[in-house]
């Protein structure tokens, strides 16, 4: 192998310890981040599908399971965020549970609504019209896309900081 080549080896080499060990003084703000956004999402979705006012067809005992829900999302990723942000990847696991559900969602309240028909001021309307489910899907989506994504890179994050800490510890 001629120098040069051994020096780039060596040069990535200590390039890619000193960014991993990096980790060890950073907060992981990718998934923390990402955990955040998947709140925003959420809260796009819950304005929009509680905006409408269209007699009483949201009157129901799953407009309460919906809005504890909601707050409970919101908690929850509010947690999951500040624990990946440490690189505890078991908050990483459950972003993985939490995002599915969002996807899960997406066959309960929005799907519902668009079918439905309601009697207000007189006359029989569409609870949700088209526009308004797809905006709800995106925002479903998009916030369960954001906690899978940010699971996926705390978990990476987190086993490639464990294994740096033990190759540290072998060292010692």
């Amino acid at each position: 192998m001629s120098d040069e080549k051994f020096r780039l080896k060596l040069e990535f080499v200590e390039n890619s310890f000193v960014k991993v060990d990096r980790m060890r003084y950073e907060k992981n703000k990718t998934s923390s981040n990402l955990a955040i956004l998947a709140i925003v999402f959420n809260a796009l979705f819950f304005v929009s599908i509680y905006k409408s006012d269209v007699g009483t067809w949201y009157y129901s005992i799953l407009i309460g399971i919906s809005i504890v829900y909601n707050l409970l999302f919101m908690m929850i990723v509010f947690l999951i965020s500040e624990g990946s942000k440490n690189y505890k990847i078991n908050y990483s696991y459950i972003a993985i549970v939490v995002g599915a559900l969002q996807f899960v969602r997406l066959f309960i309240y929005p799907r519902l609504a668009h079918g439905a028909t309601t009697q207000s001021t007189g006359e029989v309307v569409q609870v949700m019209l088209g526009a308004q489910f797809v905006r709800c899907i995106i925002y479903l989506i998009v916030s369960g896309v954001c906690l899978i994504a940010s699971a996926i890179i705390g978990i990476k994050k987190c086993k490639a900081l464990e294994k740096h800490l033990k190759a540290i510890d072998g060292l010692v």
